[in-house]
């Protein structure tokens, strides 16, 4: 026979609740099986079946439901760094490191590879109102090229970020 054992940490004060869905369907949760798999109505919950309302907590980091009818993408890689000298990583996400290749040119390096080329980048540097760009060069899965150019010459600078989409 199988049961149910509802068990708190006696010095917490977090409600854990269960509710039954607003429909005339019946509904099954199976909670983690050995695999660590959760299933609503016989299907795993995953990113294209799992429904939620509310803001949603992975590990440690809450993440915002997102409204609307458009979907989500969120950032699969950032980075905010000094480019003047040796490159020095201030903070990042699935950032491993900085590789400077010379004046303004440096090579984001992913600790995980995207799945493809077929990602976005955005970045910014500080500025100094001298036609400013940010190149971006070859996309490849475990790392990015981009320089940072002023009048057409690349330049170091000490505020770099990068942000990858995909």
């Amino acid at each position: 026979m199988s049961r149910i054992a509802l068990s708190g940490n006696l010095s917490g004060t977090g409600t854990f609740t269960l509710a039954s869905p607003n429909s005339n369907s019946d509904r099954t949760l199976d909670l983690p099986d050995a695999g660590g798999t959760v299933f609503v109505s016989g299907q795993a919950v995953t990113a294209t079946t799992g429904n939620f309302s509310g803001n949603v907590t992975l590990g440690s980091s809450v993440l915002a439901t997102p409204t609307g009818s458009a979907p989500a993408y969120l950032c699969r890689a950032w980075v905010n760094f000094d480019g003047t000298g040796t490159p020095a990583i201030r903070a990042s996400g699935n950032v491993s490191s900085i590789t400077d290749n010379g004046v303004g040119n440096y090579t984001v390096n992913f600790t995980t590879a995207m799945p493809d080329g077929n990602y976005s980048v955005v970045g910014a540097f500080g500025w100094n109102n001298n036609g400013n760009q940010l190149l971006i060069g070859t996309l490849n899965t475990s790392n990015v090229f981009v320089g940072t150019l002023e009048a057409n010459a690349f330049v170091d600078r000490p505020i770099v970020t990068v942000a990858i989409f995909r």
